[in-house]
Protein backbone atom coordinates (compact mmCIF):
# COMPACT_ATOMS: atom_id res chain seq x y z
CA UNK A 1 0.00 0.00 0.00
CA UNK A 2 0.94 3.46 -0.55
CA UNK A 3 1.44 5.87 1.66
CA UNK A 4 -1.60 8.36 2.40
CA UNK A 5 0.05 11.27 1.37
CA UNK A 6 0.43 10.00 -2.16
CA UNK A 7 -3.31 11.14 -2.34
CA UNK A 8 -2.69 14.35 -2.05
CA UNK A 9 0.15 14.94 -4.70
CA UNK A 10 -1.35 16.44 -8.24
CA UNK A 11 0.38 16.00 -11.86
CA UNK A 12 0.90 18.68 -14.55
CA UNK A 13 -1.48 17.28 -17.32
CA UNK A 14 0.97 18.38 -20.26
CA UNK A 15 2.47 15.50 -19.75
CA UNK A 16 -0.43 13.10 -19.75
CA UNK A 17 -1.80 14.62 -22.53
CA UNK A 18 1.49 14.53 -24.73
CA UNK A 19 2.11 10.49 -24.10
CA UNK A 20 -1.89 10.30 -25.48
CA UNK A 21 -0.66 11.78 -28.61
CA UNK A 22 2.28 10.18 -28.81
CA UNK A 23 0.31 6.85 -28.70
CA UNK A 24 -1.88 8.41 -31.72
CA UNK A 25 1.14 9.13 -33.69
CA UNK A 26 2.36 5.75 -32.69
CA UNK A 27 -1.31 4.13 -34.38
CA UNK A 28 0.62 6.30 -37.68
CA UNK A 29 -2.23 9.48 -36.80
CA UNK A 30 -1.05 12.95 -37.86
CA UNK A 31 -1.25 15.28 -34.59
CA UNK A 32 -0.16 18.60 -34.21
CA UNK A 33 0.98 19.32 -30.40
CA UNK A 34 0.06 22.34 -28.86
CA UNK A 35 0.30 21.26 -25.10
CA UNK A 36 3.18 21.40 -23.95
CA UNK A 37 5.06 24.28 -22.70
CA UNK A 38 8.09 23.54 -24.20
CA UNK A 39 10.77 25.89 -27.55
CA UNK A 40 10.40 24.31 -30.79
CA UNK A 41 13.97 25.39 -30.65
CA UNK A 42 17.47 24.21 -30.55
CA UNK A 43 19.30 25.54 -27.30
CA UNK A 44 21.30 28.18 -28.79
CA UNK A 45 24.76 27.03 -30.00
CA UNK A 46 27.24 28.93 -27.49
CA UNK A 47 25.73 27.56 -24.84
CA UNK A 48 25.95 24.01 -25.85
CA UNK A 49 29.69 24.65 -26.89
CA UNK A 50 30.11 26.07 -23.52
CA UNK A 51 28.94 22.73 -21.77
CA UNK A 52 30.64 20.39 -24.23
CA UNK A 53 33.78 22.72 -22.99
CA UNK A 54 33.19 22.02 -19.59
CA UNK A 55 32.67 18.29 -19.82
CA UNK A 56 36.55 18.25 -21.45
CA UNK A 57 37.15 20.37 -18.73
CA UNK A 58 36.66 17.68 -15.71
CA UNK A 59 33.07 19.31 -14.71
CA UNK A 60 31.65 15.93 -14.72
CA UNK A 61 32.11 15.82 -10.59
CA UNK A 62 29.56 16.81 -7.12
CA UNK A 63 29.31 20.38 -6.65
CA UNK A 64 28.05 22.10 -3.69
CA UNK A 65 24.32 21.57 -2.72
CA UNK A 66 23.63 25.56 -3.89
CA UNK A 67 25.87 25.40 -6.97
CA UNK A 68 28.85 26.31 -7.97
CA UNK A 69 29.91 29.23 -6.30
CA UNK A 70 31.46 31.12 -9.10
CA UNK A 71 28.14 30.18 -11.22
CA UNK A 72 26.34 31.53 -8.49
CA UNK A 73 27.61 34.87 -8.54
CA UNK A 74 27.16 35.07 -12.12
CA UNK A 75 23.16 34.49 -11.19
CA UNK A 76 23.25 36.92 -8.56
CA UNK A 77 24.70 40.18 -10.54
CA UNK A 78 22.58 38.82 -13.37
CA UNK A 79 19.05 39.44 -11.04
CA UNK A 80 20.96 42.47 -9.56
CA UNK A 81 21.01 44.35 -12.51
CA UNK A 82 17.90 42.88 -14.59
CA UNK A 83 15.29 43.29 -11.58
CA UNK A 84 17.32 46.28 -9.97
CA UNK A 85 18.00 44.93 -6.42
CA UNK A 86 21.05 43.92 -4.36
CA UNK A 87 21.63 40.10 -4.15
CA UNK A 88 24.76 38.21 -4.05
CA UNK A 89 25.66 34.48 -4.49
CA UNK A 90 24.73 33.34 -0.52
CA UNK A 91 21.20 34.22 -1.99
CA UNK A 92 21.09 32.20 -5.15
CA UNK A 93 19.98 28.07 -4.75
CA UNK A 94 20.67 26.59 -8.51
CA UNK A 95 18.58 23.42 -8.76
CA UNK A 96 17.73 20.78 -11.17
CA UNK A 97 14.59 22.60 -13.25
CA UNK A 98 12.51 24.95 -11.96
CA UNK A 99 10.00 23.37 -9.81
CA UNK A 100 12.11 22.61 -7.28
CA UNK A 101 11.96 26.25 -6.47
CA UNK A 102 8.41 25.44 -5.73
CA UNK A 103 8.97 22.67 -3.82
CA UNK A 104 12.11 23.06 -1.73
CA UNK A 105 10.66 26.35 -0.46
CA UNK A 106 7.19 25.38 0.13
CA UNK A 107 8.58 22.79 2.20
CA UNK A 108 11.19 24.53 4.47
CA UNK A 109 7.93 27.15 5.17
CA UNK A 110 4.62 25.62 5.32
CA UNK A 111 3.41 23.81 8.09
CA UNK A 112 0.04 21.94 8.43
CA UNK A 113 -2.87 24.06 8.23
CA UNK A 114 -1.34 26.85 6.21
CA UNK A 115 -2.81 28.87 4.33
CA UNK A 116 -1.23 29.39 0.71
CA UNK A 117 -2.77 31.57 -1.92
CA UNK A 118 -2.40 30.38 -5.37
CA UNK A 119 -3.49 31.87 -8.86
CA UNK A 120 -6.32 29.87 -10.17
CA UNK A 121 -6.26 29.29 -13.18
CA UNK A 122 -2.23 28.53 -12.62
CA UNK A 123 0.49 26.24 -13.06
CA UNK A 124 -1.15 22.82 -11.37
CA UNK A 125 1.92 21.98 -9.33
CA UNK A 126 1.18 24.73 -6.89
CA UNK A 127 -1.76 23.62 -5.72
CA UNK A 128 -0.78 19.82 -5.67
CA UNK A 129 2.43 20.97 -3.48
CA UNK A 130 0.49 22.97 -1.09
CA UNK A 131 -1.90 19.55 -0.62
CA UNK A 132 1.07 17.64 -0.45
CA UNK A 133 2.53 19.36 2.39
CA UNK A 134 -1.32 19.72 3.68
CA UNK A 135 -1.15 23.31 3.84
CA UNK A 136 -4.97 24.88 3.11
CA UNK A 137 -4.65 25.71 -0.32
CA UNK A 138 -6.26 29.07 -1.05
CA UNK A 139 -7.49 30.01 -4.85
CA UNK A 140 -7.12 33.52 -6.26
CA UNK A 141 -9.25 33.64 -9.13
CA UNK A 142 -7.46 35.22 -12.21
CA UNK A 143 -10.63 36.60 -14.80
CA UNK A 144 -10.44 36.79 -18.38
CA UNK A 145 -12.32 40.18 -17.49
CA UNK A 146 -9.15 41.25 -15.77
CA UNK A 147 -7.01 40.12 -18.81
CA UNK A 148 -6.19 37.49 -16.62
CA UNK A 149 -5.15 38.96 -13.59
CA UNK A 150 -7.25 39.30 -10.43
CA UNK A 151 -9.55 41.84 -8.48
CA UNK A 152 -7.07 42.60 -5.67
CA UNK A 153 -10.68 43.17 -3.08
CA UNK A 154 -10.67 39.63 -3.42
CA UNK A 155 -7.02 39.14 -2.57
CA UNK A 156 -7.73 41.72 0.11
CA UNK A 157 -10.88 39.24 1.32
CA UNK A 158 -8.34 36.15 1.09
CA UNK A 159 -5.00 37.59 3.01
CA UNK A 160 -5.33 37.20 6.71
CA UNK A 161 -2.92 36.81 9.61
CA UNK A 162 -2.96 32.87 9.10
CA UNK A 163 -1.55 33.40 4.93
CA UNK A 164 1.90 32.22 5.28
CA UNK A 165 2.93 32.24 1.43
CA UNK A 166 1.05 33.77 -1.74
CA UNK A 167 2.34 32.54 -5.01
CA UNK A 168 2.31 35.15 -8.19
CA UNK A 169 3.25 34.08 -12.07
CA UNK A 170 3.61 36.76 -14.57
CA UNK A 171 4.09 36.52 -17.45
CA UNK A 172 1.51 33.53 -16.55
CA UNK A 173 0.79 30.20 -17.58
CA UNK A 174 -1.68 28.91 -18.65
CA UNK A 175 -3.14 32.47 -19.95
CA UNK A 176 -0.58 34.40 -20.88
CA UNK A 177 -1.71 37.15 -18.74
CA UNK A 178 0.91 39.82 -16.37
CA UNK A 179 0.01 41.71 -13.35
CA UNK A 180 0.31 44.92 -13.15
CA UNK A 181 2.89 47.71 -11.20
CA UNK A 182 -0.76 48.53 -9.32
CA UNK A 183 -1.13 44.73 -8.61
CA UNK A 184 2.29 44.46 -7.28
CA UNK A 185 2.11 47.25 -5.16
CA UNK A 186 -1.03 46.27 -3.73
CA UNK A 187 0.16 42.41 -3.34
CA UNK A 188 3.29 43.66 -1.33
CA UNK A 189 1.21 46.27 0.86
CA UNK A 190 -0.82 43.17 1.82
CA UNK A 191 2.36 41.26 2.43
CA UNK A 192 3.87 43.34 4.83
CA UNK A 193 0.49 44.10 6.67
CA UNK A 194 0.06 40.46 7.37
CA UNK A 195 4.04 39.38 7.14
CA UNK A 196 3.76 36.95 4.86
CA UNK A 197 6.11 35.66 1.90
CA UNK A 198 5.56 35.83 -1.55
CA UNK A 199 6.81 33.10 -4.27
CA UNK A 200 7.13 35.27 -7.09
CA UNK A 201 7.00 32.65 -10.38
CA UNK A 202 9.13 35.41 -13.00
CA UNK A 203 10.22 32.04 -15.62
CA UNK A 204 8.76 33.92 -18.32
CA UNK A 205 10.40 37.76 -17.71
CA UNK A 206 12.27 37.07 -20.66
CA UNK A 207 9.37 36.79 -22.85
CA UNK A 208 7.38 39.48 -23.25
CA UNK A 209 5.50 41.20 -26.00
CA UNK A 210 3.96 44.60 -24.86
CA UNK A 211 5.12 46.45 -21.90
CA UNK A 212 7.95 45.46 -19.50
CA UNK A 213 8.60 42.70 -16.70
CA UNK A 214 8.40 44.43 -13.28
CA UNK A 215 9.19 42.16 -10.19
CA UNK A 216 7.73 42.69 -6.83
CA UNK A 217 11.22 42.30 -4.95
CA UNK A 218 11.65 45.98 -5.91
CA UNK A 219 8.87 47.53 -3.46
CA UNK A 220 9.60 48.13 -0.16
CA UNK A 221 9.89 45.68 2.54
CA UNK A 222 9.31 42.82 -0.08
CA UNK A 223 13.14 42.16 -0.79
CA UNK A 224 13.46 40.01 2.84
CA UNK A 225 10.16 38.15 1.91
CA UNK A 226 10.37 37.25 -1.57
CA UNK A 227 11.48 34.26 -3.81
CA UNK A 228 12.16 34.49 -7.03
CA UNK A 229 11.71 31.67 -9.05
CA UNK A 230 13.96 31.60 -12.39
CA UNK A 231 15.58 29.50 -14.71
CA UNK A 232 17.04 28.62 -18.54
CA UNK A 233 13.94 26.22 -20.10
CA UNK A 234 11.98 28.94 -21.56
CA UNK A 235 14.44 31.73 -22.30
CA UNK A 236 17.15 29.82 -23.93
CA UNK A 237 15.60 26.57 -24.89
CA UNK A 238 16.84 24.62 -22.51
CA UNK A 239 13.75 21.90 -21.11
CA UNK A 240 16.11 19.36 -21.09
CA UNK A 241 19.05 20.48 -19.26
CA UNK A 242 16.93 20.54 -15.66
CA UNK A 243 18.55 24.07 -14.72
CA UNK A 244 16.70 26.26 -12.83
CA UNK A 245 17.34 28.71 -9.40
CA UNK A 246 15.61 30.20 -6.77
CA UNK A 247 16.89 34.24 -5.17
CA UNK A 248 15.85 34.45 -1.65
CA UNK A 249 16.64 35.64 2.20
CA UNK A 250 20.25 33.73 3.31
CA UNK A 251 18.62 32.19 5.62
CA UNK A 252 15.78 30.61 3.65
CA UNK A 253 18.62 29.66 0.62
CA UNK A 254 20.57 27.44 3.54
CA UNK A 255 17.22 25.64 4.13
CA UNK A 256 16.74 24.67 0.25
CA UNK A 257 20.04 24.16 -0.11
CA UNK A 258 19.96 21.67 2.71
CA UNK A 259 16.80 20.18 1.19
CA UNK A 260 18.59 19.60 -2.09
CA UNK A 261 21.24 18.19 -0.17
CA UNK A 262 18.80 15.31 0.75
CA UNK A 263 16.91 15.00 -2.47
CA UNK A 264 19.59 15.60 -5.58
CA UNK A 265 22.62 16.39 -3.62
CA UNK A 266 23.41 18.80 -6.36
CA UNK A 267 22.60 19.98 -9.51
CA UNK A 268 24.68 18.88 -12.96
CA UNK A 269 27.73 20.93 -12.97
CA UNK A 270 28.40 21.42 -16.44
CA UNK A 271 24.82 22.45 -17.09
CA UNK A 272 25.63 25.04 -14.49
CA UNK A 273 28.62 26.38 -16.61
CA UNK A 274 26.65 26.36 -19.89
CA UNK A 275 23.58 28.51 -17.28
CA UNK A 276 26.58 31.16 -16.94
CA UNK A 277 27.16 30.82 -20.63
CA UNK A 278 23.67 31.92 -21.57
CA UNK A 279 23.45 34.81 -19.28
CA UNK A 280 27.05 36.44 -19.89
CA UNK A 281 27.00 35.59 -23.79
CA UNK A 282 25.02 37.09 -26.95
CA UNK A 283 21.27 36.92 -26.52
CA UNK A 284 20.68 37.35 -30.49
CA UNK A 285 19.00 34.18 -30.34
CA UNK A 286 16.79 34.26 -27.46
CA UNK A 287 15.30 37.58 -28.96
CA UNK A 288 14.67 35.78 -32.26
CA UNK A 289 12.87 33.05 -30.42
CA UNK A 290 10.19 35.36 -28.83
CA UNK A 291 10.21 37.75 -31.53
CA UNK A 292 8.97 34.42 -33.44
CA UNK A 293 7.02 33.55 -30.68
CA UNK A 294 5.06 37.37 -31.14
CA UNK A 295 4.54 36.57 -34.73
CA UNK A 296 2.73 33.04 -34.10
CA UNK A 297 0.99 34.69 -31.14
CA UNK A 298 -0.48 37.01 -33.26
CA UNK A 299 -1.40 34.38 -35.96
CA UNK A 300 -3.27 31.87 -33.35
CA UNK A 301 -5.43 35.02 -31.78
CA UNK A 302 -6.50 36.28 -34.82
CA UNK A 303 -7.57 32.88 -36.26
CA UNK A 304 -9.10 31.57 -32.62
CA UNK A 305 -11.21 34.80 -32.82
CA UNK A 306 -12.09 34.21 -36.30
CA UNK A 307 -13.65 30.93 -35.04
CA UNK A 308 -17.61 31.37 -34.62
CA UNK A 309 -17.82 30.62 -30.79
CA UNK A 310 -14.39 31.13 -29.77
CA UNK A 311 -13.11 34.24 -27.98
CA UNK A 312 -9.26 35.04 -26.95
CA UNK A 313 -7.86 37.61 -25.62
CA UNK A 314 -3.97 38.31 -26.54
CA UNK A 315 -1.84 37.41 -24.30
CA UNK A 316 1.00 39.84 -23.25
CA UNK A 317 4.02 37.07 -22.31
CA UNK A 318 4.70 33.65 -22.27
CA UNK A 319 3.61 31.49 -25.00
CA UNK A 320 0.18 30.42 -24.58
CA UNK A 321 -3.20 31.40 -25.41
CA UNK A 322 -6.48 30.71 -23.17
CA UNK A 323 -9.44 30.97 -25.74
CA UNK A 324 -13.03 31.11 -24.07
CA UNK A 325 -14.97 28.11 -25.40
CA UNK A 326 -18.09 28.28 -22.99
CA UNK A 327 -20.19 29.03 -26.31
CA UNK A 328 -19.43 25.55 -27.66
CA UNK A 329 -21.35 23.67 -24.96
CA UNK A 330 -19.06 21.27 -23.50
CA UNK A 331 -17.13 21.28 -20.33
CA UNK A 332 -13.29 22.11 -21.37
CA UNK A 333 -12.56 18.54 -20.93
CA UNK A 334 -15.25 17.66 -23.26
CA UNK A 335 -12.87 19.57 -25.90
CA UNK A 336 -9.91 18.21 -25.14
CA UNK A 337 -10.62 14.86 -25.83
CA UNK A 338 -12.40 15.13 -29.26
CA UNK A 339 -9.98 17.60 -29.98
CA UNK A 340 -7.18 15.07 -29.65
CA UNK A 341 -8.62 11.82 -30.68
CA UNK A 342 -11.15 13.02 -33.31
CA UNK A 343 -9.33 15.95 -35.13
CA UNK A 344 -5.63 15.39 -33.88
CA UNK A 345 -4.85 18.60 -31.92
CA UNK A 346 -3.42 18.31 -28.81
CA UNK A 347 -4.46 21.02 -26.13
CA UNK A 348 -5.50 21.39 -22.27
CA UNK A 349 -8.52 21.73 -20.64
CA UNK A 350 -8.63 24.71 -18.54
CA UNK A 351 -9.56 22.45 -15.86
CA UNK A 352 -5.94 20.86 -15.62
CA UNK A 353 -4.98 24.25 -14.13
CA UNK A 354 -7.75 24.50 -11.58
CA UNK A 355 -11.32 24.88 -11.03
CA UNK A 356 -11.86 28.38 -12.48
CA UNK A 357 -10.47 27.25 -16.00
CA UNK A 358 -13.55 25.55 -16.88
CA UNK A 359 -14.48 26.72 -19.76
CA UNK A 360 -11.53 27.53 -21.29
CA UNK A 361 -8.83 25.32 -23.39
CA UNK A 362 -4.35 26.24 -23.39
CA UNK A 363 -2.95 26.25 -26.51
CA UNK A 364 0.99 26.49 -26.61
CA UNK A 365 2.23 28.47 -29.88
CA UNK A 366 5.59 26.99 -28.70
CA UNK A 367 5.40 25.10 -32.44
CA UNK A 368 5.67 26.01 -36.00
CA UNK A 369 3.72 28.84 -38.04
CA UNK A 370 2.42 25.88 -40.29
CA UNK A 371 1.04 23.64 -37.47
CA UNK A 372 -0.29 26.40 -35.98
CA UNK A 373 -2.21 26.95 -39.30
CA UNK A 374 -3.24 23.42 -39.17
CA UNK A 375 -4.49 23.46 -35.92
CA UNK A 376 -6.93 26.03 -36.67
CA UNK A 377 -8.34 24.36 -39.49
CA UNK A 378 -8.64 21.79 -37.40
CA UNK A 379 -10.56 23.12 -34.34
CA UNK A 380 -12.26 25.44 -36.71
CA UNK A 381 -13.63 22.24 -38.32
CA UNK A 382 -14.33 20.65 -34.78
CA UNK A 383 -16.27 23.66 -33.59
CA UNK A 384 -18.45 23.90 -36.83
CA UNK A 385 -19.00 20.06 -36.23
CA UNK A 386 -20.37 20.92 -32.64
CA UNK A 387 -22.46 23.68 -33.71
CA UNK A 388 -24.18 21.36 -36.64
CA UNK A 389 -24.92 18.53 -33.41
CA UNK A 390 -21.88 16.12 -33.93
Amino acid sequence: MLAKRMERLGTETAFEVLARAKALEAEGRDIVHLEIGEPDFDTPGNIIDKAVEALRSGYTHYGPAAGIPEVRKVFAEHISRDRGIDVGPDNVVIVPGGKPIIYFPLTALVDPGDEVIYPNPGFPIYESVINFLEGKAVPLKLAEEKDFSFDIEDLRALANDKTKLLIINSPQNPTGGMLSSEDLDAIAELAVKHDFWVLSDEIYSKIIYEGTHDSISTRPGMLERTIILEGHSKTYAMTGWRLGYGIMPVELAASVAKLQTNCTSCTAAFTQIAGAEALTGPQDAAEAMVAEFKVRRDMLVEGLNAIEGISCKKPRGAFYVFPNISELGLTSKEVEVRLLDEFGVAALAGTSFGAFGEGYLRFSYANSQDNIRKALERFAEFAATVRNGG
